[in-house]
């Protein structure tokens, strides 16, 4: 082929609205009416063929967790080695593919996603996941969609960066792949996290086992489905479900471990590094660890920050999705002067807020993913209630009788340094500071020392003197950062999205520093007239 071939240009995906009698309600009530009516059984796919192992876990939905919606295989140590070995395979042709070809995949499976697949990847995710429509559209369609299509473009920018070439010599750089495979290890609360950690070292060569989240592998399930439909080529992307042990202990163990591509706790993550640091001499080649962890993410006010808007980027930022985003707004520290109006603001803002099915489009929120993270995030309410530094303001409850619901909670403490200002929590949570306007400085220093983590954050205030002196004091608490907004909803190709500190490495998906960090780049020198003899002209005169 010959042709400098160019990626079609990246928009972001438009967010449907699924608005009161749209055909897209319609449509999306009826995939869910229909998934929701049958138990599937979902295989581990291994150099494209399904394997069964009659090892099951299941899929329920967490907001009726009485309803099983899959049965899933497990996969073991035997099924990794042959998934290695699948990975091997198609690394000898994937990562010599021309990148168009590579490109085409992922642009055709955006196409997919955006239309014939759209219903069944959000049903798939309201069901097994309790995203609201809202939640399950911006994420397991609209973000995805966007990943598939802005990385081939980003990809492109990376290749087209050469060297420059003095006369005689053309010097040039190619980007391989790593050698060996890359390890995808994707959460439960976003799929289309799931979808990319996967596909974005695919895209630059490399071969993948993915092994999801428990919790979230009806969902991968669906995306697999929507990556073979594009033609994706077998054994480029390998789904290994089953237990960290199982799985990871036997693919951190394989010398051909070329990268980790990681989403999820902080704990998981660097016991993961302490693991590859121990086997460091074993591995063919040093392996890239890319990883987005925790988030202990702030909401800082100044007393000229608009009240209302203050009052629902908090309620947004820390209840949209239960809380459940790494990036949820999960402590906020606010001045004196103007904690009144927001309280009461808050307080209102939270009574409107319905609970329940994601599938009663009038619910804004609805259950925790699980029974183990009921119970994590109902031990720190317990801790708050007994507490004699916190006060609950609205909230506090909690019922799993039917589903993992918890009500939205707001503690207000008196202590900068209390517990739920200071760890994570993972759920519908907020905690508050409320500040002398006079301790400003002090007040910035303890959002900026107040946690482990560095991932996002946001200042309110009207005052631009101010909001440049938090945006510089706060420099290093937050790897993405909002002014006059809520700490979360990260775009691709608007907000790259990551940060440091213990959040992670700071990779920014949806960026091309996190697709060039699947590459491995080899500098090559072309001399067109090479010299015939060692001597340089110095040498001719003593």
């Amino acid at each position: 082929m010959n042709g400098v071939f160019r990626v079609p240009q990246p928009s972001n995906e438009p967010v449907r609205a699924y608005g009161p009698g749209s055909p897209e309600k319609k449509s999306i009530k009826a995939k869910l009416a229909e998934m929701r009516s049958r138990e599937i059984e979902i295989p581990l796919i291994i150099g494209g063929e399904e394997v069964r192992t009659g090892k099951f876990g299941t899929c329920v939905i967490p907001h009726r967790h009485g309803h099983v919606l899959a049965k899933y295989h497990k996969a073991g140590k035997a099924e990794v080695e042959r998934a290695i070995a699948a990975a091997r395979q198609a690394h000898a042709t994937w990562s010599r593919l021309p990148f168009v070809d590579r490109a085409s995949v992922l642009l055709r499976a955006a196409d997919l996603l955006a239309g014939p697949f759209r219903d069944e990847a959000n049903a798939a995710t309201m069901l097994g996941q309790s995203k609201t429509v809202f939640q399950a559209e911006i994420d397991s369609a609209c973000e995805l969609i966007d990943f598939w299509r802005f990385n081939p473009s980003y990809a492109q920018s990376i290749y087209e960066d050469q060297p420059m070439s003095s006369p005689g010599v053309w010097n040039r750089v190619e980007y391989r792949p790593l050698e060996g495979f890359v390890f995808a290890v994707t959460p439960f609360n976003f799929t289309s996290i799931a979808g990319n950690l996967p596909t974005a070292p695919a895209l630059m060569g490399n071969t993948v086992l993915w092994k999801p989240a428990s919790s979230a592998v009806y969902s991968a399930h669906h995306l697999m489905k929507v990556l073979a439909a594009a033609g994706l080529p077998p054994g480029v992307i390998n789904l290994v479900v089953g237990s960290g042990a199982e799985v990871g202990d036997p693919v951190l163990a394989s010398p051909e471990l070329a990268g980790i591509h990681f989403t999820g706790s902080t704990a998981v993550f660097q016991q993961m590094w302490r693991t590859v640091g121990g086997n460091i001499a074993s591995y063919r080649s040093y392996p890239r660890i890319v990883g987005e962890t925790g988030g202990k993410d702030f909401v800082f006010a100044h007393a000229s920050a608009d009240a209302a808007a203050l009052a629902t980027a908090l309620v947004r930022g820390s209840f949209e999705y239960q809380g459940q985003k790494c990036s949820a707004a999960s402590r906020a520290y606010i001045p004196q002067s103007i904690w009144p109006k927001v309280k009461e603001l808050i307080v209102a803002q939270v009574a409107e807020i319905k609970m329940g099915d994601p599938e009663d489009f009038t619910n804004f929120m609805s259950a925790v993913i699980d029974k183990a993270a009921f119970e994590t995030i109902k031990g720190y309410i317990e801790f708050a209630k007994r507490s004699n530094e916190a006060e609950i303001i609205t909230g506090g409850g909690c019922d799993d009788g039917v589903g993992y619901f918890m009500q939205p909670t707001v503690v207000v403490t008196t202590n900068p340094k209390f517990k739920l200002m200071q760890e994570e929590i993972f759920g519908p949570v907020l905690t508050i500071f409320v500040y002398p306007d006079a301790e400003f400085d002090r007040a910035l220093e303890l959002c900026d020392t107040g946690s482990p983590y560095g991932l996002t954050g946001a200042v309110f205030a009207t005052d631009r003197h101010v909001i440049r002196a938090m945006q510089e004091r706060l420099r290093d608490a937050a790897g993405n950062f909002y002014i006059n907004d809520k700490p979360t909803g990260a775009v691709v190709g608007q907000q790259p999205f990551g940060g440091a500190r213990a959040s992670g490495t700071n990779d920014k998906a949806g960026s091309l520093w996190n697709l060039i960090r699947w590459t491995s780049p080899r500098a090559i020198k072309e001399t067109f007239v090479p010299p015939k003899h060692f001597a340089y002209p110095f040498i001719g005169e003593k």
